[in-house]
């Protein structure tokens, strides 16, 4: 018999019929009357099933009664109406089969709470917890609804390069790609290592943004997205950073800034009401464990009219701030994490948009204003997390772009390729970075960014 998922089984109402489930025991409690009752989860729903055998289960003795916590069963039986409150649906069991055992010495989930950091210890096994199943459920979700809200709109889905020659950011925290010895590369004349005699022949990275490439199919396609592994060697030890992690892109032609802006609130709109309609008893859970104002707070956010303000205007609002922050505020330095959260909690107290940054600080490619101080930057902030969008229209005009080049030393030939793209049919273009992780933390109230990834890559982390 086909064997069916346990969230579709708690959905049936056809009792008397039989169904097949399989999964991973949480929990066996034995009665004296000569039955057992088994919770099964299988990953599919946070709810588990009830499982009821009978002592008279030709291997009741042999195999029901040495399943413990984390064995895994298949599981074929008759759906019944249960009698007991919080559940609609149990089976009762006519085969129950096992497939593997879990030993309840050793077995490190048992019926008890674990602390996330030592989850992370086992993150080969954290998955089959509550917290991290339903984190799994609404990332999954998250990417669903991301593909779905560009194909509806027309985006072409883009496969950007993992391995790239070009620092997008031009920030210079690249990990290597290489094939050399590094025990014994080989050396040029002047002693530095000779790339030539790399498998590229040049020093190859992995990416930290697929946007430049993005740009250059958005000026063929009009409109185009990117969604994969995005890397930054940045030596960052905190609750809001990784190593490795996913960044969904979109780049759209003919495009400024507003138009930027009015497609990153779309998107994140569309991607907070999809979670709370369709994963709404994980979100129910976390609202009840993690945060008790998630509900609240991803409502806010799916109802509001994003807040649009300048960084000037961000800035003397923060000046004016009877509060002590740890940074200090100053026109000309970035925004910090307590400065975005003071805005949209304190202050404004719903989604900004603060739009046009200092040249000084931001990427080589985006576009200069007419006050040649400022550049058509945005980042969208929400509250308890902060900046969850950053993006900027493109610079399209070929000599302003060659300039900022030159004063952010950056290498015009290295990049001739990306130039020719405003020698050649250049239009206004925007575009912008999301990182799905920051929206997986937004969207479930989880503090730690390195608990929203199934296996986090951190400094000194890249077990599993």
């Amino acid at each position: 018999m086909k064997r069916e998922l346990i969230k579709y089984v708690l959905e049936r109402e056809d009792y008397g019929a039989e169904v097949t489930v399989a999964g991973w025991v949480r929990t066996r409690r034995d009665s004296k009357g000569g039955f057992s009752f088994i919770e099964l989860n299988d990953g599919s729903t946070l709810t588990g099933l009830q499982i009821i055998a009978d002592g008279d289960l030709p291997n009741y003795e042999s195999d029901v009664l040495r399943l413990s916590i984390g064995s895994a069963v298949r599981v074929t039986g008759i759906l019944t109406e249960s009698p007991a409150k919080g559940q609609r649906v149990e089976i009762k069991a006519t085969e129950v089969e096992p497939f593997g055992l879990a030993d309840p010495e050793t077995y490190p989930l048992q019926k008890k709470r674990v602390s996330f950091e030592h989850l992370r210890e086992i993150a080969h096994l954290r998955p089959r917890t509550n917290t991290i199943g339903a984190v799994a459920r609404v990332r999954n979700a998250l990417s669903y609804a991301t593909h779905q809200f560009y194909q509806d709109r027309g985006f072409l889905y883009l496969h950007t390069p993992i391995i790239t020659t070009s620092d997008a950011e031009g920030a210079g925290e690249m990990f290597r790609v290489t094939t050399l010895d590094p025990g014994s590369p080989p050396r040029a004349e002047n002693g530095a290592v000779d790339y030539a005699q790399d498998f590229f022949g040049v020093p190859t990275f992995l990416t930290v943004s697929g946007q430049l490439n993005a740009e250059a199919y958005a000026l063929a396609f009009d409109r185009v997205y990117t969604f994969g592994p995005t890397f930054r060697a940045e030596n960052s030890n905190t609750r809001r950073h990784l190593a490795e992690f996913w960044m969904v892109e979109p780049e759209i032609a003919f495009a400024d800034l507003n138009d930027n802006a009015d497609l990153a609130e779309d998107y994140v709109k569309y991607l907070i009401r999809y979670v709370l309609e369709h994963n709404t008893t994980d979100i129910e859970f976390f609202n009840k464990w993690v945060d008790e104002t998630l509900v609240d707070t991803l409502t806010g956010v799916a109802e509001s009219d994003f807040e649009r303000i300048t960084y000037t205007q961000a800035i003397d609002l923060l000046e004016k701030a009877d509060e002590s922050f740890e940074f200090p505020v100053a026109w000309g330095d970035d925004l910090q994490s307590e400065h975005e959260r003071y805005l949209t909690e304190q202050v404004i107290k719903k989604p900004v948009i603060v739009t046009d940054f200092p040249f000084d600080f931001k990427a080589f490619y985006m576009r200069r204003n007419d006050d040649d101080k400022t550049v058509a930057a945005m980042d969208v902030l929400v509250p308890q997390i902060g900046e969850i969008v950053g993006g900027s229209q493109r610079e399209e005009r070929l000599d302003v772009l060659a300039d900022s080049m030159r004063i952010k030393g950056m290498d015009e030939d290295h990049y001739w390729w990306y130039l020719d793209l405003r020698r050649f049919g250049s239009v206004p273009h925007a575009g912008f970075g999301l990182g799905l992780e920051r929206v997986v933390q937004f969207a479930t109230g989880m503090q730690n960014i390195r608990d929203v990834i199934p296996f986090p890559r951190s400094p000194r982390n890249a077990e599993f």
